[in-house]
């Protein structure tokens, strides 16, 4: 593996390889492999398979969301202080690959013990996986497109590359998981045969990632030549950055959306659509992927569409979309073509907004630096894995809180008959929760001008850089 090279200024704007750019999004896809499962499957079987009560599995989620609120934050100033051959977040992905994985299996090694040994369990090897591990490897991959080109159009399709490689992780994790689980023997070995399987997968495309994906910009010079910047001033910089909030809360906001989708999708299918006839498992496999297909597809048509778009007009007619179609399932919410045609028609809709969401974070860097001379993409970009941890562990908290008040019942055999009032908290949820989420996306961009200031800003910044300054 060849060291880092340090090229300074916008020296590094040279466009990537697609070699390159499909290895990058590929690290993604590793990390949907194994968070596909815990976003949308591991409440299921939890309460499904391991008869854990819904209140558990929501309380070890919400109380670790207060570990994650520091470790995004710490692992961004780890990334930002790191010195290697590799250069400062490309060798994380490496160095954490392992760990991830076995954490990830571990979670389904549920013990069949008292209720207070599996909830010590699920709470050590939850927030080993997603708090320590994931955060170790998310943060730095993120800021890692940053270090790789400091070219817009270049980090758009980076941005473009991995959201359109990332459904693909789950779509192996949520649409295959069911029939191989089923396969195995429908039961905790099953589950643990399966993640087993998965794991190996991402274990693999995280070495990829890796070994392709280098580390060509540095500010090292620019650096030296510069006072030492305060923790109390470099945290103020972050939080005066009006866009930093702003791609924390439309990243926070589609995570919130996968959450929802997958965690309340499953139940929706098996205990609402599945009283018209059918197999409530097959019908959620079929729109999960008729979901994450339409991502992928429609994330594809984006660099084109983005030769006529900018960022934030493109992503404010998808989530108009979605919105639209998503309220249009209330019309015919009991049956199974009417909420796959809208699931398919708002998917189109999600895809802009999920696609540049990380290219619009990297352009929040060069606003950072040119707003307060600080350069800040770990801390932006843990900003960002903060997002996702909020999206998914406060949500599913939320969630799991608001079934165990409607008198969900859980189970050691694969599902239970659940009473009416269970049923019509899943049908709330899954109906109301994603019109209210996308609608907070449509305020935002409404308020977001960055597309429109950013050549100005670079070209302040190419002044600057060129005289030795930030």
């Amino acid at each position: 593996m060849e060291p880092v090279k340090t090229v300074q200024g916008t020296a590094s704007s040279a466009p990537l390889t697609w070699g390159t750019r499909i290895s990058y999004g590929l690290g993604d896809t590793a990390c949907n492999v194994v968070f596909g499962m815990i976003t949308a499957l591991l409440t299921l079987f939890y309460t499904d398979y391991c008869g854990i009560s819904v209140a558990s599995v929501g309380l070890v989620m919400l109380i670790s969301r207060i570990f994650d609120g520091t470790s995004d934050v710490i692992m961004g100033i780890i990334v930002n202080h790191t010195k290697s051959r590799w250069g400062k977040a490309r060798p994380w992905i490496l160095w954490m690959a392992v760990p991830y994985v076995i954490c990830a299996i571990a979670m389904f090694c549920v013990p069949q013990s008292s209720e207070t040994i599996q909830f010590w369990y699920i709470f050590v090897t939850y927030n080993l996986c997603t708090t320590v591990c994931y955060t170790a490897i998310n943060v730095p991959y993120g800021t890692l497109s940053t270090m790789m080109t400091r070219s817009s159009h270049e980090r758009d399709l980076l941005s473009v590359v991995r959201m359109a490689l990332s459904p693909v992780g789950k779509i192996i994790a949520v649409t295959f998981t069911m029939p191989v689980v089923r396969l195995f023997g429908n039961d905790q070995a099953a589950w643990i045969k399966t993640m087993s399987i998965w794991c190996a997968i991402a274990l693999v495309l995280l070495i990829i990632c890796f070994a392709r994906c280098k580390e060509t910009v540095s500010f090292e010079a620019q650096k030296n030549a510069q006072p030492k910047v305060s923790a109390g001033r470099s945290l103020k910089a972050l939080l005066t950055n009006p866009y930093f909030w702003a791609t924390l809360i439309l990243w926070t906001v589609t995570c919130v959306h996968t959450t929802i989708i997958g965690t309340d999708l499953p139940y929706y299918c098996r205990n609402i659509l599945s009283a018209n006839g059918g197999d409530g498992d097959t019908m959620y496999s079929i729109i999960y992927t008729a979901e994450i297909v339409v991502l992928i597809l429609g994330a594809m048509l984006c660099p084109m569409l983005l030769k006529r778009f900018n960022k934030r007009d493109l992503s404010l007619i998808g989530c108009v979309i979605v919105v639209v179609s998503h309220a249009l399932i209330l019309l015919n919410p009991m049956s199974f073509g009417w909420v796959l045609a809208m699931t398919i028609i708002r998917s189109l809709g999600q895809a802009p907004l999920t696609s540049v969401v990380f290219g619009m974070m990297g352009d929040v860097v060069e606003y950072g630096q040119w707003k307060s001379h600080i350069r800040q993409e770990s801390l932006i970009f843990g900003g960002g894995s903060l997002g996702f941890k909020i999206g998914t562990g406060v949500t599913s908290a939320v969630m799991t809180a608001m079934l165990e008040g409607a008198g969900f019942l859980s189970s050691t055999t694969g599902g239970a008959v659940q009473p009416e009032s269970a049923k019509a908290m899943i049908q709330t949820i899954f109906q109301w929760g994603p019109i209210l989420i996308w609608a907070v996306a449509i305020l935002v961009l409404l308020f977001y001008k960055l597309d429109k200031i950013y050549p100005n800003i670079m070209k302040d910044l190419a002044e600057r850089e060129a005289r030795g300054e930030m």
